[in-house]
């Protein structure tokens, strides 16, 4: 407590208030940083700004030039670096040459020595006042000048912003005069409505739809992730230099010709689900934002797992949400360079046979192998065995000679797997590992940016550190937050256990949160894209409720979608004053906002049907709007309205039918209180009616379900109907959208044949079916 406190003093004597002080002690990077700072200028009178110039510093350094920490501020103790853009200079200087550094260059690169004199400043900024004057004299003093400010110092680098701003103020004093009455009066307050809502990005839970915002795309958003420049790997928060760093980054920028480079690397193993989307639109994003490629790299590594339809099912969703790989490749393309760098690294001392086995290796902090410090020889001869199938499986792992940041101690690298592969037959019997092969493939690949979840942060140094054991490229691994949705699983060991289980058909069962799931339920590829920019790009790990996403599917069906009229529980009706012959044409535009695309016809004959739920022979609610005993109702596009004139019924009671008149909607005296969907002379055809497969928010969470996620599922989470709908949908192909007039939206199910014609409900209407 005692050494807080004397920092804490200490660090506001450079210049920061109480509050930021601790706030500094609260980071232990900054905090450390800070302090060797201090030591270095023990007995320097910290005057004119000094100490805030030395914070800067302390803020803005990244650990990979500490060993030059000394030499900068030494600089900004003596003056040479006195302004925090001389000091982001230094800073960017350095880190592109750590092991190589010009006092000379680096003093040109800073500006040192350089004085801006206030006629320069004077002459720019009439200039750039000049350039902006309409706007300045019509805008007067509610005129950002922030923007003319930037552009002074884009031009003069080295002048002070203190004497740019205040010849601003003086030119701009000349120019308008003093302030008016009408300049110093408060600016007219924004209407509620318009001022925009806080983000709800960084929430961990995100129960409520947000509003839709379609304009925003995924490049949009990717535009404007602060992340490095190809080459400039350097520059990134963690990236370790090696004296061989910059040779190989010209290397790649040659190879690359600086062009931004990603990868999607899916594990074969499984269905793609809805967290898959947000990587690969993160992934594919980011290169389409910067003109880059993106790689499609099947991670090709536990042949016992994988098989062809999930190779083709994830090639099959990547390009339904819309992205053209640049390249398809595997992990297997690199088996042999793999091998020959692990034989590398056992020669290097970096890696070791082992034979403890994985609940040896297991939890933190274990015991360092016992073969650890074996001969290298032994352990050469060793992984050649392995590698010839004379060892058991189980019985040996060569082992990488690092501690990641979680504890966990030397990672395997190879294991043994008398399993044949499905690209490389029975070639193999040793395979490697994730922690392995990642960053390996990464680099030959030359990727820019490895873009992954949250979690595999912790392997970051041992990405890093393999790179630079085996002196190749190293890339930069940036992560992003998990996506996760409530009231459903997307684990494959347990959609699999629900497939054995027979609760869901298959992996593409419209219930579930797989890309071929949501696809087949007839969520479009546009609205879930969407979905995943509106996300954007954080740390945080967020969870949101399956509504939110059912509010960017229904935007857009809602713009997409052509309507037509469908009855899911029919109940018939016979007009007994039908007023024609035979059956008349009703036209139904298929967008009723937007004539222009057009209509289609449907029957209206003597029978009709219409929703069982429409007609009530007896209802206490008051709010009740639709057909009743006393109560007429509209037929939507029909121009009629009926009126009940008597109920058939079985010799059980059910309701058989209704008989009922109608009259033009023009010759009554009231207008009804609603209008109703109807179908005459319909198609007959199966509609699947879903709800959430579990029944709580978090089906995998011992302490809401204690006897496991199995015993979750909702029993009713899927209802088959026999319904009625017009004659249009008779040529409706797989996978087209309609919407159901005051039903909701509904797509074609893949097991439609000529003779059947099958809907699953996409989404309900945001509107109360009752109206």
């Amino acid at each position: 407590m005692a050494e807080d406190k004397q920092l804490l003093n200490e660090f506001m004597e450079l210049g920061l208030s109480e509050s930021k002080a601790k706030e500094t002690l609260k980071n232990p990077t900054v905090t450390k940083t800070l302090t060797t700072i201090l030591n270095e200028v023990r007995g320097i009178v910290l005057n004119d700004g000094l100490g805030m110039l030395l914070y800067h510093f302390a803020t803005r350094t990244k650990p990979q030039i500490n060993q030059h920490l000394s030499f900068i501020v030494k600089y900004i103790a003596t003056k040479k670096l006195d302004s925090t853009v001389r000091i982001d200079k230094a800073i960017e200087y350095i880190l592109a040459h750590v092991n190589k550094l010009d006092v000379n260059e680096f003093e040109q690169y800073c500006g040192v020595g350089i004085t801006v004199t206030p006629e320069q400043i004077e002459k720019v900024v009439e200039e750039l006042l000049s350039k902006n004057k309409t706007e300045l004299m019509e805008k007067r003093y509610r005129y950002n000048v922030g923007q003319i400010i930037k552009q002074v110092m884009n031009k003069l680098p080295w002048a002070d912003g203190k004497a740019v701003k205040s010849e601003i103020d003086v030119q701009v004093l000349d120019l308008l005069g003093p302030k008016t009455e009408v300049d110093l009066a408060p600016p007219p307050k924004l209407d509620k409505k318009s001022k925009p809502e806080k983000s709800q990005i960084e929430r961990i839970e995100v129960e409520k739809p947000q509003e839709v915002n379609n304009a925003l795309t995924i490049v949009d958003v990717m535009k404007k992730v602060n992340f490095h420049a190809p080459g400039e790997n350097f520059k990134t928060d963690g990236y370790v230099i090696t004296e061989s760093t910059h040779r190989l980054l010209k290397k790649h920028l040659k190879d690359t010709n600086g062009q931004v480079r990603t990868r999607f690397p899916p594990e074969p193993n499984g269905i793609l689900h809805i967290g898959h989307a947000k990587a690969i639109n993160i992934n594919f994003g980011y290169a389409a934002a910067h003109n880059g490629i993106c790689f499609l790299r099947y991670d090709d590594t536990n042949p016992e797992k994988e098989e062809e339809k999930f190779f083709t099912g994830i090639k099959d969703m990547v390009e339904w949400l819309g992205y053209t790989p640049a390249q398809i490749t595997h992990s297997s393309d690199y088996f042999d360079q793999l091998y020959k760098w692990a034989v590398q690294l056992i020669q290097n001392d970096l890696a070791y046979v082992c034979h403890q086995t994985a609940d040896e290796m297991k939890g933190f902090n274990p015991a360092p192998s016992p073969w650890r410090n074996r001969p290298i020889e032994e352990s050469q001869q060793l992984f050649e065995d392995m590698k010839n199938g004379k060892i058991d499986e189980g019985a040996a792992t060569v082992r990488m000679k690092i501690t990641l940041e979680e504890g966990k101690l030397d990672p395997v690298a190879y294991r043994i797997r008398f399993t044949a592969h499905h690209r490389t037959g029975d070639r193999w019997c040793i395979y490697p590992t994730y922690d392995y092969t990642h960053c390996l493939c990464d680099s030959i690949e030359n990727i820019t940016h490895s873009l992954c979840t949250k979690e595999f942060q912790s392997r970051r140094s041992s990405y890093y550190w393999l790179c630079n054991a085996l002196n190749i490229y190293c890339p930069v691994q940036w992560e992003y937050g998990r996506l996760n949705v409530n009231y459903t699983v997307v684990s494959k060991r347990k959609i699999a256990k629900l497939i054995e289980e027979r609760i869901v058909n298959d992996w593409d069962d419209p219930r579930l949160f797989t890309l071929t799931a949501l696809r087949r339920r007839g969520f479009p590829a546009e609205s879930i894209n969407n979905f995943c920019a509106q996300l954007g790009v954080t740390g945080a790990q967020m969870t949101v409720d399956p509504s939110m996403l059912e509010a960017y599917v229904r935007d857009y069906l809602n713009n997409t979608a052509p309507r037509v009229m469908a009855v899911l529980d029919p109940l018939k009706i016979i007009i007994e004053n039908y007023p024609h012959k035979g059956p008349i044409k009703v036209s139904v535009p298929n967008f009723p906002s937007k004539p222009e695309l057009g209509s289609h016809n449907v029957a209206f004959d003597r029978i009709i049907y219409i929703e069982k739920n429409d007609f009530a022979e007896a209802t206490t609610d008051k709010g009740y709007r639709r057909l009743t005993s006393s109560q007429s109702v509209g037929l939507r596009h029909a121009g009629y309205v009926l009126q009940l004139k008597s109920i058939e019924k079985h010799s059980s009671g059910r309701i058989r039918g209704l008989v009922c008149t109608c009259i033009e909607v023009d010759q009554v005296k009231s207008k009804p209180k609603a209008f109703i969907h109807w179908v005459s002379n319909p198609i007959t055809m199966e509609v699947r009616l879903y709800e959430s497969l579990f029944k709580h928010k978090n089906p995998e969470d011992p302490a809401e379900v204690p006897e496991g996620f199995l015993s979750d599922c909702n029993v009713n989470s899927l209802t088959v109907l026999k319904s009625f709908g017009d004659k249009s949908l008779s040529d409706a192909k797989v996978y087209n959208k309609y919407q159901f007039e005051r039903l909701g939206f509904f797509s074609v199910d893949p097991d439609t044949t000529k003779s059947k014609l099958v809907f699953n409900r996409t989404v309900n209407l945001k509107e109360d079916a009752g109206k």
